[in-house]
């Protein structure tokens, strides 16, 4: 997919390593099109590293993207050089009268929070809103995926005992859907939270349709309003080095962590992680890009409601 991005992005050439095509915005002004607008709320603390698995995951489609990343204002990343958010981040403030195609709010380090404890709710809740009449479809992971759940819909989460924390298999509850076009009937997500939603309070909200779930993991995808939201409990976006990470920074750091379930070769830490997720992760962005934003969205973005 041709991404409408600054060509100074750490992402850039991080991709185009990986022979990943990435359009710079000179270019991409040369061709007479509308780009899909998409707008990443990124509340991962690793910025670049989450920019960087987004982008890989949206360059899958010969549609063209322009893509815009928010911050928060309540909120300063402490593992992102400010240099690099006063860059290429904007603030709501700047994009409030506009309206965008697509939107993807990431997970945050906060799940063991309270949701009214989380210091920036008030103002993130008040992107969720903004999202409703500006956005044609939103796709909330993780962290967002259980905020937005509640925000809207009152659904609850509840801690888990213990992290759940690998690589899961889920199953398909509708085949016709079109975010699952191309899907094997069995497909593998990561995960790593500490909180859980359960299918029983989702089945309860008739404006909820459970799309998928795990036997082990739980819930994975939830739709509302016909596809202009799904909420997404698993890091598809991870590259294959993610779990890996996490693992080794909490065994320093000396918690009590388990070796993610389903990801090491032969369950060697010394080994390399097995990818079973990729094939899944694409098929995923390139279907909702496809299906519930380009083919749903109006050519005039004042038309949003």
């Amino acid at each position: 997919m041709p991404l409408n991005i600054p060509n100074t992005l750490p992402a850039v050439d991080a991709l185009r390593k990986e022979n990943i095509f990435v359009m710079d915005t000179e270019r991409a002004q040369s061709q007479e099109i509308r780009p899909l607008k998409i707008v990443i709320l990124n509340l991962m603390p690793l910025k670049i590293t989450t920019e960087t698995d987004l982008i890989r995951l949206l360059s899958n489609s010969p549609l063209q993207i322009e893509i815009d990343f928010l911050r928060l204002k309540s909120h300063t990343s402490k593992n992102t050089p400010i240099e690099h958010m006063m860059a290429f981040y904007k603030n709501f403030d700047d994009i409030r009268k506009s309206n965008y195609d697509g939107m993807i709010i990431t997970g945050a380090p906060v799940e063991q929070l309270e949701y009214e404890e989380v210091k920036y709710w008030k103002e993130v809740t008040g992107i969720f809103d903004w999202a409703h009449h500006h956005v044609t479809s939103t796709l909330y992971i993780c962290w967002a995926a259980q905020a937005g759940l509640n925000h809207f819909y009152n659904i609850p989460k509840y801690p888990l005992p213990e992290k759940m924390f690998g690589v899961f298999e889920h199953k398909i509850y509708d085949k016709l859907n079109p975010i699952f076009r191309g899907f094997d009937d069995v497909f593998y997500v990561p995960h790593s939270r500490h909180t859980e939603i359960r299918r029983e309070d989702i089945l309860k909200v008739p404006e909820l349709t459970l799309l998928s779930e795990s036997e082990t993991s739980g819930v994975y995808m939830v739709m509302a309003r016909n596809g202009r939201e799904f909420f997404i409990t698993g890091h598809s976006e991870y590259s294959a080095g993610t779990l890996d990470t996490e693992y080794k920074r909490d065994v320093k750091k000396g918690l009590s962590i388990k070796m993610p379930v389903n990801y090491y070769r032969e369950n060697n830490p010394a080994n390399e992680p097995v990818v079973l997720w990729r094939s899944h992760a694409n098929l995923l962005f390139t279907n909702w890009l496809n299906y519930f934003v380009y083919q749903e969205t109006p050519y005039d973005l004042a038309n949003i409601k």
